[in-house]
């Protein structure tokens, strides 16, 4: 229930939402800068980090698994503090206790502990929730035909810690020895000071909040409604309604799914084929750069073409990369980072185009929790991705899995073309 109250901070933007959404983008990017280093970090070794704690390639999805089943239970955390408090303290919050995750998994290496090590992953994934969650608040106050725009512009300023954080995972490993601690989880160390300085960013500056200001503009416009009834006329998305909600989560599950399953076994397909820490890295840096740098172009096509035809195009990009990636020689770093670099893309187009449709869809008394609750199922999926993916490769292959994910993505054409032809 929200408050009747005016959120201090957020009467003397009111007269002027424009103005306050130019702001809080710009803080969205700096911790988008900032929390990207610390979700790629994580993702670039911890499966190879549990692989040789627990010497067994079946259980190496489990990393993957854990951090997204914690990402899952922080999404439905960090969603309901944004919904009582605004977007501030929820995403401040989530990004805290992703440092603390981070923190424990550097103790759980020093120690040899696999138990604390799948604890701190758990709570490692905060981190990744958080860096999903974020996306919502850019939307918060932009116009209808410019959400997608909004979504995009939080999303690739995740871009530049993505790319950077995979590439410092040699270097990072070789400062962690120095004091003793396994080169494995040396960027555990970079994502801890990431996701921390995320935390601080927006607690200091995402000011006014972007949620508790929308709010006040929606009830400011529903007062003045009856005086001037021309103008309180909004624009209606097609897909509002429950069958918006259905299906802009279907979109973001699978593409969560079979992007996960993928990516996390690659870099054991890579070191399985005498491929170091280096071009792993380099894979999954391009991949990373994949999911977000072409977001202000999905965004633009979204808003310019509809949200159906770029979710449409998400599944066909998963098709192509998970072919690929079954097809490409193991020894062959330049084909699995195609591969990977697709792989990423038609994450981007289902995560833009899937986030448009939530966000056109829910009304801003219940939107924070609505979509807290759908990232809890797009955590689910990735946490069964990272699971399976282990299993999966350690029963038949890495191409096997590859090209099941590509396949099962193509279930996504025909949800889309039923629900376009309902409308």
């Amino acid at each position: 229930m929200t408050s009747s109250t005016t959120p201090v901070g957020t009467t003397a933007h009111i007269s002027d939402p424009a103005q306050a959404q130019r702001r809080i983008l710009r803080v969205l990017v700096a911790s988008q800068m900032l929390s990207g280093a610390g979700l790629a970090a994580g993702v670039t070794v911890g499966a190879l980090l549990a692989q040789d704690m627990l010497g067994s390639t079946s259980l190496a999805g489990l990393p993957s698994a854990l951090f997204t089943a914690g990402s899952a239970l922080t999404a439905v955390a960090v969603g309901r503090i944004s919904q009582a408090r605004g977007r501030r303290p929820g995403l401040a919050t989530g990004y805290l206790t992703g440092a603390i995750g981070s923190a424990g998994v550097i103790t759980a290496a020093v120690l040899d502990n696999p138990v604390l090590l799948f604890i701190a992953l758990f709570v490692y994934g905060a981190g990744t929730a958080t860096n999903l969650q974020a996306r919502y608040a850019g939307a918060d106050l932009a116009q209808p035909g410019h959400r997608a725009r909004a979504v995009s512009t939080v999303l690739v300023a995740t871009t530049l810690g993505g790319v950077t954080g995979p590439n410092l995972a040699a270097p990072t490993g070789r400062f962690a020895e120095r004091f003793g601690i396994p080169d494995l989880a040396g960027p555990f160390m970079l994502s801890g000071a990431a996701y921390a300085l995320a935390a601080l960013v927006l607690a200091l500056w995402l000011r006014p909040d972007p949620l508790l200001v929308a709010r006040a503009v929606a009830r400011a416009e529903e007062a003045d409604a009856p005086a001037h009834p021309a103008a309180a006329t909004t624009v209606v998305d097609a897909s509002e309604g429950r069958g918006g909600v259905v299906l802009g989560a279907l979109v973001m599950v699978l593409t969560q799914l079979v992007m996960v399953a993928i990516m996390t076994m690659t870099p054991v397909h890579m070191h399985d084929h005498g491929h170091g820490t280096a071009a792993s890295g380099l894979v999954i840096a391009l991949h990373i750069g994949a999911m977000y740098l072409p977001s202000p172009l999905t965004g633009w096509f979204a808003d310019r073409f509809g949200r159906m035809k770029i979710a449409a195009a998400s599944g066909i990009a998963l098709l192509v990369a998970g072919v690929l990636a079954a097809a490409a020689p193991g020894d062959s770093v330049a084909l699995l980072a195609l591969a990977l670099a697709l792989l990423g893309l038609g994450w981007n187009l289902g995560l833009v185009s899937g986030t448009a449709i939530i966000t056109d869809t829910v009304p801003l008394a219940t939107r924070a929790r609505t979509q807290g609750m759908v990232d809890v199922s797009i955590a689910i999926a990735g946490a069964t991705g990272g699971m399976a993916s282990g299993i999966i490769v350690a029963a038949t292959s890495y191409p096997a899995l590859a090209l099941a994910g590509g396949v099962l993505s193509v279930a996504l054409l025909p949800a889309i073309a039923a629900t376009a032809y309902r409308r």
